[in-house]
């Protein structure tokens, strides 16, 4: 097998090729792989179960030595694919601390970064869309189902 990314092997079944579509992935593909789970909450209000992490989101440490601990996401390393968290370090042996980097597969996402315009997520704060034009273009939709005899 050759080094260069290749699509085609994501639809492998074997581990040793999704380990090389994992490890020799661009960094665009890579930054879908740091998908964090979202809470409970987050799940009934965005109604989906992950989302890539992004700096600013607050996250919570569901495994390891730090598990309950929060933070504010203050890097994101899609190359490594770890995450540091703001609060959250160690101290070296000379008395300096250093961030601890985290894997996206142990953390839970608290609160999404909302000011970022592209990444798709309304404010907390937005109007709820209008329920009275939707269901009057469904009508319409079934009505000429109806007359055709099936979808069209």
């Amino acid at each position: 097998m050759n080094q260069e990314f290749n699509t085609g092997w994501k639809s492998s079944i074997r581990a040793g090729k999704q380990r090389k579509y994992a490890a020799n992935a661009p960094l665009h593909i890579k930054r879908e792989f740091m998908s964090i789970n979202l809470s409970k909450d987050l799940r009934k209000k965005n109604k989906k179960r992950s989302i890539p992490v992004r700096k600013g989101d607050t996250v919570k440490v569901m495994r390891g030595k730090f598990k309950k601990k929060q933070g504010k996401v203050t890097k994101v390393n899609a190359k490594r694919q770890k995450v540091m968290i703001e609060g959250i370090q160690v101290k070296k042996m000379d008395g300096s601390k250093v961030d601890i980097a985290f894997r996206p597969s142990n953390l839970q996402m608290i609160e999404l970064y909302s000011e970022d315009k592209k990444r798709g997520i309304e404010p907390v704060n937005a109007e709820p869309k209008k329920q009275e034009e939707k269901t009057a273009v469904n009508l319409a939709k079934i009505k000429k189902q109806d007359k055709h005899g099936g979808k069209k």
